[in-house]
């Protein structure tokens, strides 16, 4: 699968067959995560993977009981060991880190035939209990991820013309 076609069918899901994910899959996914580019190199990113359906169930009470998250069969909860450090534009290095990481995650899952769905809505303390991490400052818990393969077909993607979003030399200019 192409790039593009991966990142064109990768979509949100929230309805997952109880089928597991084959380990194999799953090491190319975390490989493809690893991968990932990080400020400075640090790689500060670390995901834990949850298979256990009573430890889905508390994640899914951690996001607000959002049912996809218990019924998918893996959940990677994406942490990141921080260091406080702050890009020179003011943004944590971290945040941006695990997501890109995390969207490598869901172009390999697409390219594997398995569907994914960020998870930003929930308990940092709530998650952060059910996976036993350390508390911040030095462990941050930014997103989870659910995974697995879907049990619905995808929604097409509204998205914006590119003549919407894209502006050429300074803001404004098309």
């Amino acid at each position: 699968m192409e790039v593009l076609e991966a990142i064109q069918e990768r979509s949100n899901v929230r309805s997952y067959l109880a089928a597991p994910v084959p380990e194999d899959a799953l090491e190319r996914i975390l490989e493809a995560a690893r991968l990932a580019p990080s400020a400075g190199n640090v790689q500060s990113w670390r995901f834990v993977i949850v298979t256990d359906a009573d430890s889905r169930k508390a994640l899914s009470l951690a996001a607000g009981r959002q049912k996809h998250v218990a019924e998918a069969p893996v959940v990677i909860v994406a942490a990141a060991v921080t260091d406080g450090h702050v890009m020179c534009c003011g943004q944590p290095a971290y945040t941006m880190d695990v997501a890109i990481a995390l969207e490598h995650i869901a172009l390999q899952a697409t390219a594997e035939g398995l569907a994914t769905c960020w998870v930003g809505a929930f308990s940092e303390d709530a998650a952060r209990e059910v996976i036993g991490a350390p508390g911040p400052p030095e462990v941050r818990i930014v997103q989870m991820m659910t995974l697995g393969y879907s049990a619905v077909a995808p929604k097409p993607k509204d998205r914006k013309p590119l003549s919407e979003i894209v502006m050429r030399e300074q803001w404004g200019r098309r």
